[in-house]
């Protein structure tokens, strides 16, 4: 398998109809944590020279895009997405951080972070320096929030006041230096709870879920 991880250029643009299409299919069959994003969007993230994308010749392996918020203060690396081909060979890890390096490169300063479902994320999050915050610590910028519209608990991010939701939020910000021993055993404790954490998440989930359905039969 000889695939090639490179920034997204304007000859990539033919591809925006296949990824759209890709992050909306995941979204569909995990029914949570992924916002849709339309050809065109896809396309100007291209452009911008916004985009991470991985190519089998002429087959989308995956794909990600960088998103500016609060003025480049804020950096989130979004639709990290991976043909289901060419999952478990490690593409979503070498993915996230060609992301994370074109992220550091163009805004050095910047805080970078993202709300997700995935343990998968989780994990790769926290080997890149992200840690898990509360949702007050992210952005403030209502356009980022917009993009939560087209996932199926947005309803339950609203109720909350985007206090939090079934997504975990993760945090790296640069001018924070953790100490490297320290880094590196909070990193391997990601690891090693992986399992505890699982059934946090869906602890979490199943609770949010509950009390959404009661509001709903009390509001019915």
């Amino acid at each position: 398998m000889n695939i090639s991880i490179q920034v997204a250029k304007e000859i990539h643009t033919q591809f925006a109809e296949t990824i759209s299409v890709m992050i909306e299919d995941a979204a569909r069959k995990r029914g949570t944590g992924i916002s849709k994003r339309p050809p065109e969007y896809i396309r100007r993230k291209i452009m911008e020279g916004k985009a991470i994308i991985a190519l089998d010749k002429d087959t989308v392996a995956g794909f990600c895009y960088i998103e500016t918020w609060g003025h480049n203060k804020y950096i989130a690396n979004s639709g990290l997405i991976v043909n289901e081909d060419y999952r478990k060979h490690g593409l979503a890890t070498k993915i996230k951080e060609a992301a994370f390096a074109l992220s550091r490169k163009k805004y050095p300063d910047a805080k970078l972070f993202g709300i997700t479902t995935s343990l998968a994320v989780m994990k790769i999050n926290s080997d890149l320096g992200y840690r898990p915050v509360t949702f007050s610590e992210l952005t403030t910028d209502d356009e980022f929030w917009k993009g939560c519209q087209s996932c199926p608990n947005f309803d339950i991010l609203t109720r909350n006041n985007r206090s939090n939701c079934l997504c975990t939020a993760m945090l790296l910000d640069p001018k924070a230096k953790e100490p490297q021993k320290t880094k590196a055993k909070s990193q391997s404790n990601v690891r090693n709870h992986l399992k505890k954490y699982e059934r946090w998440l869906r602890l979490k989930q199943h609770s949010f879920l509950r009390k959404y359905s009661q509001k709903k039969v009390l509001v019915s």
